[in-house]
């Protein structure tokens, strides 16, 4: 009997442990598509049903006190520590789209779509138009 109480505890607590690691929620290390170094930790989050990702840690030490000179709006001058890189997104299927993302080295917003690629590798695909035209980061989960 306590053999099986045990057995059934460990497989509630895998499988509760597996879906959490599915989803995109929680902190991404983001990895430059360029050079290949880590930039930033990007927390993404949900809010009222949307998907949102902003920049909770900078990597590189000559730009933890950067801000985003480039961009337009409310984020024009923001310091890019706290800034709200992605925008919106919704759910299709095992995609997240139909939002934006914000380049911060350039202030420029491209449409986005995000993909859990395995448990901990997000694909995040930034383009104009459609998304041929576009550039892809891999970003791995922090654990």
């Amino acid at each position: 009997m306590k053999k099986s109480i045990v057995f059934g505890l460990v497989v509630f607590f895998s499988v509760i442990s597996n879906m959490q690691s599915q989803t995109v929620l929680g902190k991404w290390k983001t990895i430059d598509d360029e050079t290949g170094k880590p930039k930033s930790v990007v927390e993404i989050y949900e809010k009222s049903g949307k998907i949102y990702g902003k920049v909770i840690e900078i990597l590189e030490a000559d730009k933890k006190n950067k801000v985003c000179e480039e961009c337009t709006g409310d984020d024009k001058n923001k310091p890019i520590l706290g800034i709200t890189v992605i925008k919106g997104l919704t759910k299709d299927g095992k995609e997240y789209n139909d939002g934006q993302v914000l380049d911060p080295q350039n202030g420029k917003l491209y449409k986005c779509f995000i993909t859990l690629e395995g448990n901990d590798k997000l694909k995040v695909r930034g383009y104009i138009g459609f998304s041929l035209l576009g550039r892809t980061q891999y970003w791995y989960r922090v654990k």
